[in-house]
């Protein structure tokens, strides 16, 4: 899709939206007037907010088919190429320049809060595209090339339902075979221009590409919706896709990611920096700056960040000592930590047991949810363990929401490999970060939020979800959990692990910090098991500023609730907070915070 392509389309979705309303007749007619001014105002931002929403779904094909809209599902979309870059970055001006015409004086109530959040959303992405993110377009963490797999595998939002959804992903595959070569072009001008990945980055990217390798496309993960076909197709038409799937991972995927792997090892990797600071990028401090903002939705620096995550720790190791002389370890948590690690009574002895686990709580959380909160999900949610090829660069647990057309339930991802590094007294904790009342229920809720434009039934903002997902883990002992010490302990080092991860993710890319420096922070101030020490850090080695949205957006959360709770007293209701901070979407942490502010006037 071309720029002009792009910017087209939404100036034919501006048209009904760009009248401006005529002047004011007599006084008798002011207020009739205004009232169709405001109204006017409000239907612009519609037509702005959702002519961005299709554009950006056009240049986003995969984000469409996640969210349940099928309308792209044959197309990969031509992602970190010079075209869509361009394409991207119009969309978001294009954006903001209709936004201008619009009076945000004449705004109340959603539609405000739609102003607000649309216009600093499109505001720090145009900022965004000032650094060069197109050179650095390949990572083992959520990776694109994972996340395909998934897609193929038909375990994810890529239906395989007819016999059209599977000629869709056999023409989506070609896409995904040009990304691969436009990955490797990427790489080589972020060579010759000093915009170069960490090492361990590519090592750890290569061992992912070795796990999806196979000369035989059927014993890929790629084969599996042909060992599924739906029961509606005619034998002609399942040797034909039989036929065709074969001969497009053989000839085209395969090779595509063997050569992608092999650039990756042989010319790529001699030549990969060996420091692992953003700092170290040209412009790096900047950039990293600005990925701060992005994550935390706040004006806060790396500096500022850091001393936060110093304070939250100390303060949180605080809290953790009493605990740890009620499990045999009095004033020495070093001593509990390293005897954590070493004892098999913590960890599982088979995967089954971890995922069974998480599924044995979703009945107890959903009894006690109404004393929290007024409305349920309607969306479901599945417990299953992560895919083999992907586990090893995945975190303990994670989620995938469900889609916004009701065909796909939310999903519970449990890693189970080699559970016996999964600590059983994580599981309370990790239950209600990933799934109820932590990211299923608000991404479920924002969904069933109809009334909303769907930029913001969908929009993500990193602190807010984040944040959302570790408030949730406090609410706990409401719900009926941590009952006993080692599930409360297991609270604290949740916690404990997001207030460490401010100060490590900071002192690599801010102050300097080694890998080995960055790991022995995590041994001393966490009971992380030894195995997921060194996958934590190398997330945050290459995914900068992420894990600062979990503990600065927990914390903007708390700390609106007792602002709610000394503003209202005996009238406050956690329930209608909690409503409140989750019916209006995902939004950026100072929106939210006027949300809230103005929700707290209205109780009075």
């Amino acid at each position: 899709m071309t720029r002009r392509f792009v910017l087209a389309s939404l100036a034919t979705l501006a048209l009904a939206g760009c009248d401006r309303p005529a002047a004011p007749g007599p006084a008798s007619e002011a207020p009739a007037a205004a009232g169709r001014a405001a109204s006017a105002d409000a239907a612009r931002l519609l037509d702005v907010v959702d002519g961005y929403y299709e554009g950006h779904l056009a240049l986003n094909p995969l984000v469409a088919t996640e969210r349940g809209d099928h309308r792209y599902d044959d197309r990969y979309g031509d992602y970190a190429s010079a075209i869509w870059m361009a394409d991207s970055l119009a969309i978001e001006q294009e954006a903001l320049e209709r936004l201008a015409t619009v009076d945000a004086a004449r705004l109340a109530g959603e539609d405000l809060v739609t102003y607000e959040a649309f216009r600093r959303g499109r505001e720090l992405r145009v900022e965004g595209y000032r650094y060069p993110s197109e050179l650095l377009p390949i990572h083992p963490f959520d990776a694109a090339h994972t996340e395909f797999a998934v897609l193929a595998s038909g375990r994810g939002a890529q239906p395989f339902r007819t016999l059209r959804d599977y000629e869709n992903f056999l023409a989506r595959m070609d896409g995904y075979v040009e990304w691969t070569e436009q990955v490797a072009n990427n790489l080589r001008l972020g060579l010759a221009k000093g915009v170069v990945l960490p090492q361990l980055v590519v090592e750890r990217t290569v061992e992912q590409l070795d796990a999806l390798a196979t000369d035989d496309p059927r014993a890929s993960a790629y084969w599996q919706p042909i060992l599924n076909f739906p029961a509606g197709l005619s034998v002609a038409d399942r040797q034909r896709l039989i036929t065709a799937y074969d001969d497009k991972l053989r000839n085209r995927v395969l090779p595509a990611q063997r050569r992608l792997r092999d650039y990756l090892q042989v010319e790529y990797l001699p030549q990969a920096r060996d420091t692992i600071g953003w700092s170290e990028l040209p412009n790096g401090p900047a950039w990293y700056a600005w990925l701060v903002r992005y994550h935390t939705s706040t004006s806060l620096t790396p500096d500022e960040v850091h001393e936060l995550g110093l304070a939250e720790v100390a303060r949180l190791r605080g809290q953790m000592e009493p605990l740890a002389r009620e499990l045999g370890h009095p004033g020495d948590l070093a001593g509990l930590f390293a005897a954590l690690r070493a004892d098999p009574a913590q960890s599982w002895a088979e995967p089954a047991e971890a995922v069974a686990a998480y599924r044995s709580l979703e009945r107890r959380v959903d009894g006690a949810l109404p004393l929290l909160f007024p409305k349920r999900p309607k969306a479901g949610l599945e417990v299953r363990a992560y895919e083999p090829f992907r586990a090893a660069s995945m975190p303990g647990a994670g989620h995938a929401p469900p889609s916004d057309d009701g065909s796909r339930p939310g999903v519970l991802y449990v890693n189970t490999l080699g559970p016996a590094s999964r600590p059983k007294y994580l599981v309370e904790a990790t239950y209600l970060h990933e799934a109820v009342p932590g990211r299923h229920l608000r991404a479920a809720l924002a969904l069933e939020a109809t009334g909303l434009p769907r930029y913001r039934r969908h929009d993500w903002d990193p602190a807010h979800v984040a944040g959302w997902a570790l408030y949730a883990e406090s609410l706990g002992r409401d719900l009926g959990l941590y009952t006993d010490a080692w599930s409360a302990f297991g609270a604290l080092a949740s916690e404990l692990q997001r207030a460490v991860a401010l100060a490590v993710d900071t002192g690599i890319h801010a102050r300097g910090w080694t890998r080995a420096e960055a790991v022995e922070y995590y041994r001393a101030n966490t009971p992380l098991p030894e195995a997921d020490l060194a996958a934590a850090v190398d997330r945050h080695i290459a995914l900068p500023a992420e894990a600062l949205a979990y503990k600065v957006g927990q914390l903007r959360i708390l700390e609106l609730r007792r602002r709610a709770e000394q503003a209202l007293g005996p009238r406050f209701d956690v329930r209608a907070f909690h409503a409140e901070v989750l019916d209006g979407g995902s939004l950026p942490l100072p929106v939210l915070e006027a949300k809230i502010g103005r929700w707290i006037e209205s109780q009075g």
